[in-house]
């Protein structure tokens, strides 16, 4: 099952989504995110029979426009930590980005002046969360994934590296494209390519299970740090090829489009604007 956030008439709409460009409206929720906080969300988006729609891509919203939480993490793929000449982590690296950075699938990015100087792409992979979790098991995790979908994780390299701290380099207002819907585990298979294209070039590309610190590790940790609530994100980490790690160093320009796909999941694709 996919669930989408669409625009329609000035607001948004929680939808399941039939086929490419087509859905149900799912009654009475705004997004996705209202409808996960829902202890029966998913007998409500199965069933729903609300009125069909079709769609255009730059009708879907973020997928989850304002979770209460997106934790990302760091150092995850096992071929990015070697780029980057580091050792495989023995705990994850985590840092938070604020729901004000998100913005729909296929929205432009733009970036003003003064932090265009060093964009930067990271195609990844986000687990959302269905039902409150504290302090729960790997054993247990599946049981509190809502689904997944696809983060285009924009990054300000400058601002990031000013401080020890990334999250400063991590949160450009509008600037992470964040869907296109979520996927629920049971139509999702892990271990498919994760491809970041800048134009027509692919920069990036792993299989998903490349992470060091899989979904369920992810969750075990971190619930036992604080709980995560149903419509919480979790960004699992970028592969190898970003501009950064380049030689030499190669950032997003003006009018550039980065699209990210993942096998199983669709893909998106922001256009970049410099203001």
């Amino acid at each position: 099952m996919r669930l989408a956030t669409l625009r329609r008439n000035n607001s948004t709409h929680a939808a399941r989504v039939e086929g490419e460009n087509s859905a149900v409206i799912i009654e009475g929720f705004a997004n996705v995110g209202d409808l996960l906080a829902q202890e029966n969300w998913r007998e409500l988006a199965a069933n729903a029979s609300g009125e069909q729609v079709s769609f255009e891509p730059n009708e879907l919203d973020a997928v989850v426009p304002a979770p209460k939480k997106i934790v990302c993490v760091g150092l995850n793929y096992a071929n990015h930590i070697k780029e980057m000449g580091r050792e495989l982590p023995e705990h994850p690296t985590l840092f938070v980005k604020f729901p004000d950075a998100l913005t729909g699938p296929y929205d432009e990015v733009k970036v003003p002046d003064y932090a265009a100087g060093a964009l930067d792409w990271e195609g990844e992979l986000a687990v959302i969360i269905g039902k409150r979790a504290r302090r729960v098991s790997e054993a247990e995790a599946n049981d509190y994934i809502a689904g997944y979908a696809i983060m285009n994780d924009y990054t300000t390299r400058d601002y990031q590296y000013r401080t020890l701290q990334w999250h400063q380099g991590k949160s450009l207002e509008k600037s992470s494209g964040f869907g296109p819907w979520l996927t629920t585990p049971d139509s999702f298979t892990f271990g498919g390519e994760l491809a970041t294209y800048l134009g027509e070039e692919k920069v990036q590309t792993t299989p998903t299970d490349d992470l060091v610190f899989s979904p369920q590790k992810l969750i075990e940790y971190i619930s036992h740090i604080y709980p995560l609530d149903a419509g919480d994100v979790i960004v699992t980490g970028t592969p190898g090829g970003v501009g950064h790690a380049r030689d030499p160093k190669r950032y997003i320009g003006n009018g550039d489009t980065v699209r990210v796909e993942i096998e199983g999941l669709g893909h998106i694709a922001n256009t970049t604007v410099f203001e």
